[in-house]
């Protein structure tokens, strides 16, 4: 009887285990953002709302190889409102890049001359420029860290400035977040 509670127990123990570990989704960016689908969310976005978001991005917390989670999380915020419901034409994005996150905007030889690898945001910065993302890049910090505005990633616009981006666009009725 002994082993056949344990035997339950395992079974159950698994069975809930492998409910609970469900692989990640990706609806819009393939390769970047993966989360999870939660059908139980009661607070949900509004599919008939049109999500205009300008993001402050300026943290380069990671390593050379690896890409930016405050960029992986723009990817994350796309395949969630769509997970969500929001058709993906409802999501007007606007990228103002600048500070330490300002050298993830180098194309890979400027990329790899600085760090010795190949630049991980690439891929990521064709992606979000598919899903209509209008990328900029603060024109004060590519000079104040000598980056040359003529050897970007081919989706990065400049922009006069950071601030000018996220006012801009907060006059034009975008949400602000920063990450």
């Amino acid at each position: 009887m002994r082993k056949l509670g344990l035997l339950l127990l395992i079974f159950l123990f698994t069975g809930l285990q492998n409910a609970y570990s469900q692989g990640r989704i990706n609806p819009v960016i393939k390769n970047f953002g993966g989360i999870f689908d939660a059908p139980h969310a009661e607070e949900k976005p509004d599919p008939s709302l049109e999500y205009k978001i300008v993001i402050d991005i300026a943290t380069n917390d990671s390593e050379p190889d690896e890409v930016a989670y405050s960029l992986y999380n723009v990817a994350r915020l796309i395949n969630l409102h769509v997970m969500g419901g929001v058709p993906k034409e409802n999501l007007k994005i606007v990228l103002a890049i600048h500070g330490g996150a300002a050298y993830s905007v180098m194309n890979n030889e400027e990329y790899r001359k600085k760090y010795d690898v190949d630049n991980p945001h690439l891929e990521l910065f064709e992606e979000l420029n598919e899903a209509g993302v209008k990328i900029f890049a603060c024109s004060q910090s590519l000079k104040g860290r000598g980056i040359d505005h003529h050897k970007m990633a081919p989706e990065i616009k400049v922009a006069t400035a950071m601030l000018t981006v996220m006012t801009t666009y907060q006059l034009k009725g975008y949400a602000s977040l920063k990450f």
